[in-house]
Formats: structure tokens, sequence, C-alpha cells
């Protein structure tokens, strides 16, 4: 009987919170899962066994015994491609992903023929980013008769924790290109650059964010059906965010192409730490609302983003696992709206939105 829960990379930085998240709803059915089985048997015992040890090496394609009593895999580690999501969904079994890189989730979503024939559900963009932006900008486009364009602005606070994983993806893209759609035409953009200015609200005030390839804006024009989007980001530092478009502008970034320094400045970023845990998300729609030109907003200010990005995945989790949903594979925005995480972020983020005609 397939009943049971597997969080891979359970015990990490977001895992753990998973895992503690489901394990008081479902205890001892609840598995977290990594490559040390040493780790994996330290967690359980810190959840007083609420919450079981597994080894498992997702490089390796797993064997249907090993699965055969799981009805929902929740990923937290990095894949280099999808053999094992392949072998999850051609078993049945439900998938849910926090993982931020589009190029990995583009691949999961070519296996949506694989889902819906064995009854599996996949949901792929779950965290904050993208993942409750994604939500925000479809509250956004509802709030107009006509969207015509979304700008996506994310504020990481500098006195956050993050994984090793997220900071390591952080890092690798400031110094990328990537394309975009704009007005429904491909067009290149450039990390950490075409800086524009927005309201946070929240007593944050007007910051300036820059370009940055988040995943969100490569979903959302085919998903919402919106022809331009864009995500941007900053820091809550606003010297710290200057600094980063000077060292980019000056071209000083292709140095962490260099692994040492790459290496250096992910573990610099880890133990650096001043300010606030905070994190904020703003989304501009523009468009039309009764035939006036019109600005819907939504802002998201919280603390601690891997806490929102736990309870989010714990959420849909807890839904993929208690009832029926459509076969396939789907972004986060296709299957839920923000409603239904508002009770489960209480504490740890909040959202508001208003509406402004423009002149």
């Amino acid at each position: 009987m397939r009943d049971s829960i597997l969080v891979i990379g359970g015990y990490g930085h977001v895992g753990k919170q998973i895992s503690r998240e489901l394990a008081r709803l479902y205890p001892g059915k609840v598995l977290a899962a990594g490559r040390s089985l040493d780790k994996a048997e330290a967690f359980s015992r810190e959840s007083n066994g609420s919450v079981l040890p597994m080894e498992i090496d997702i490089r390796v394609e797993p064997d249907h015994d090993m699965l055969a009593r799981i009805k929902l895999v929740v990923m937290c580690l990095d894949q280099q491609d999808t053999a094992f999501v392949h072998s999850c969904l051609s078993q049945g079994i439900h998938y849910v992903d926090v993982s931020a890189d589009y190029r990995f989730l583009s691949q999961v979503e070519l296996l949506c023929s694989t889902a819906q024939s064995n009854r599996a559900t996949a949901v792929l963009s779950v965290g904050l980013v993208p993942g409750l932006s994604n939500l925000m900008a479809l509250r956004t486009k509802r709030l107009l008769d006509v969207a015509e364009e979304i700008n996506i602005s994310v504020m990481l606070g500098l006195g956050d924790s993050h994984g090793k994983a997220a900071i390591e993806w952080t890092i690798d893209q400031m110094n990328c290109d990537f394309g975009v759609l704009e007005r429904g035409e491909p067009v290149k953009a450039f990390s950490f650059r075409e800086g524009r200015k927005t309201d946070f609200g929240n007593g944050l005030g007007k910051r300036t964010a820059y370009r940055f390839n988040f995943a969100d804006q490569h979903i959302l024009p085919r998903t919402l059906q919106v022809p331009t989007v864009s995500t941007r980001l900053c820091f809550d530092s606003a010297l710290a965010t200057r600094m980063v478009s000077a060292l980019k502008a000056m071209g000083a970034l292709r140095i962490l192409n260099l692994k040492q320094v790459r290496d250096f400045a992910v573990n610099r970023f880890a133990s650096f730490k001043a300010g606030e845990p905070i994190f904020a998300v703003k989304v501009d729609a523009i468009g039309k609302k009764q035939k006036e030109s019109t600005l819907a907003e939504c802002f998201l200010y919280g603390l601690r983003e891997a806490e929102a990005t736990a309870k989010t995945a714990a959420v849909i989790a807890k839904a993929l696992y208690a009832s029926d949903h459509p076969h396939g594979v789907f972004h986060i925005e296709e299957l839920f709206e923000f409603a239904a995480f508002e009770e489960a972020l209480t504490g740890t983020a909040e959202m508001s939105e208003r509406l402004v005609k423009l002149p």
C-alpha cells in the first residue's frame, strides 16, 4: 500500500522544515532521505521518530521496490536530469519540486504525458520565487480585466539563512544572460542590469532591483497568457545591491566563473549575516480595468524565506496526499491560488494588494 511521503534532501535546510510540517499530520509516514544515512538517522532522532530515515542517491535510478510504499515525493535537491522524476511518475507517485532552475523545470514539463497515463500529479514552482510570486502574479492579473505587463521584484535579507544549494544557484546566476519575452517577442536580458525602482511597502520604501534569472518570468507568459513578464532582485542593503550592480557593470563578476572564486563567494555568503532575516516580493501588473489604465499591486513581506518555502511545499504536499487532483505536470498557479496558503503562512509572511488608476 502506498501511504508514505518521501522528502529527498529531507534533513537539509529546507527539507527539515518540510519533513517536520508533514510529520505533524502523518507521524511515521514521512521519510527524510538523502545520500547520508547517518544524517538522516540523526534527524530522525531529533524528531523523536516521527520522521523516519532513508538512504537514497537520486543520481542512480531507483528500482521499483525502493519506491513501493511511496505515495508522494517532495524533492529538495537539484537534479542533473529527469530520470528520477520519470521513475516516480511512471509508478503513479505524486511529485512536488522546490527547484528554482527553469532549465530543469522545463525538462520536467515534458513528462506530462507520463504523469497523465499513470494518474500522477507533479507540481513545480514551489517556493518563494518561483512559487508565491507566481500566485501573486495570478492575483494581480485577476484584479484587472486585461493584464499587459507584469513586473516582479524580490528583496532578500542579508540577515537570513539560506541553504548551500540556494546560495550556489544565486551566485551562478549573477553573471549570466538569459532569454525573456517582451510583448510576446524573445529578447536577451542580463543579470544585474536594467534597474527598476519598486515600492515594496511595509516600511521598506522604494528600492532599485535588477534583472535576475528567476524561473517565474519564463513560466508566467505561458501559464497566465501575459506578453511581458520580468523579475528583478535586490538585497535589503541598498549598498550591497549597488555594489553588485557596479561590479557587474565593470565586468568584475566574470571572475565568479573561476571555481575557487565561486566557492569562496558561496562560503562567504553562507557565513555573512547582517540585518534582519526578511524577504519581500512586490508584483506590479499593468493593464486595463473597466477600460481605464490601471496598476494592480501585490505586496508580500515576511521573515525567514526558507520557512516560507517549506510551508508552501507542505501545503501542496498535504493537498496531493489527501485528495485527488488533475493528473499531469503543473506549475503552482495552474492548480492553486494564494488563499490556499494564507493560514499556513501566518506569522511567516503576509500579503496585501491595491489597485491604482494610472493617468
